[in-house]
């Protein structure tokens, strides 16, 4: 079979490699379509593991199912999570599944951006989601980024009411806004230095758009007369942060949506944190519960990712795929998608 194996953005090689075959509680899966995340062209990143075939949004139909398998069955349409929890340890009781030991050490055979794809036992067990009748290919591969999206809001408490600002406009800035929207808030303000990525916030949930080149503190307040409930920060880069801190009002939240480089620090003026009640909450990746809420809001529409998928590619131009999503200038969600046998 075919797969992409990464050894950095600009170098991803198609590979020949054997194809899995599902042993006892194991299933193996035909992939039709594979998202790439922010995280798989975080290149500084991915590149410590590499080389590796990357690819974790992934939707296919199930083609072989191991001995002991009797939940599922050949021919259905799934989303595969790539990490599961362990569902008993501390950390999972307490809430915290996606820091759970297990979540961070499993995965399936070889990633997404492959042909074919062995599921183990554990992911069998508690990772594989039937896509409803109702949701599209294209709907499948927005579970897992959604996913993730619902777990930040959730521990943001994004509540009816709320002014929210998103700080970035890429997929999942523009999925924050949609999440905002379907949660209630009253007003949405989506920024960013890019105008393409303003332009399509501006069509796809945000009430109102802020060029990041400019005071976005200020360009809130003119908006809203004060700062954002919620802060939402998408994009990876300092001033974003720094931009959400400010912009932040009193006994509002700033969700931490996306990190920084590990060598890279962040001053905080806790005088002003503590004297105005600033929370400050974090999220990473998504549990079983935050990825079922996810399909249900794709299946019932509450959340439309109409036109956010700007470029599809076959496996076999999976580096020009990369390409284009590393660069993200004119592009929100690319997709690789498998040729036809």
């Amino acid at each position: 079979m075919k797969a992409a194996l990464y050894y950095s953005n600009s170098d991803v090689r198609i590979v020949e490699m054997e194809r899995p075959e599902a042993g006892a509680g194991e299933i193996v899966v035909r992939m039709r379509l594979c998202g790439i995340c922010g995280s798989d062209v975080m290149e500084w990143y991915r590149i410590k593991s590499a080389p590796r075939v990357l690819g974790h949004e992934m939707v296919g139909e199930i083609v072989e199912v191991g001995e002991g398998v009797e939940k599922y069955h050949v021919g259905e349409r799934v989303f595969v999570s790539h990490h599961v929890p362990c569902n008993t340890c501390h950390w999972c009781l307490k809430g915290h599944h996606s820091v759970c030991d297990t979540l961070r050490s499993t995965n399936y055979y070889p990633g997404g951006f492959a042909e074919y794809i062995k599921v183990p036992q554990i992911n069998v067990d508690r990772g594989v989601f039937p896509l409803p009748t109702e949701l599209t290919w294209d709907e499948g591969v927005f579970i897992e980024p959604l996913g993730c999206v619902v777990r930040g809001q959730r521990f943001a408490g994004t509540s009816p009411g709320d002014s929210v600002l998103v700080v970035g406009a890429g997929v999942t800035g523009i999925l924050h806004a949609k999440l905002a929207k379907a949660l209630g808030a009253s007003e949405v303000i989506a920024t960013d230095v890019n105008p393409y990525k303003l332009k399509m916030a501006k069509g796809m949930g945000a009430d109102h758009i802020l060029d990041a080149k400019g005071d976005v503190e200020e360009g809130v307040k003119k908006i809203i007369g004060r700062g954002a409930d919620v802060v939402i920060i998408t994009a990876p880069v300092k001033a974003a942060f720094q931009d959400g801190l400010r912009a932040v009002d009193r006994g509002g939240t700033i969700l931490f949506f996306a990190p920084l480089k590990p060598d890279e620090t962040l001053p905080l003026n806790i005088w002003d944190l503590w004297r105005n009640e600033v929370s400050i909450v974090t999220s990473y990746a998504a549990s079983p519960k935050d990825l079922e809420t996810a399909i249900e809001l794709l299946r019932s529409h509450r959340v439309n990712i109409e036109g956010m998928i700007t470029h599809r590619f076959p496996l076999t131009s999976a580096g020009e795929a990369f390409q284009v999503a590393a660069r993200g200038d004119k592009s929100l969600k690319v997709v690789v998608y498998a040729e036809e046998e």
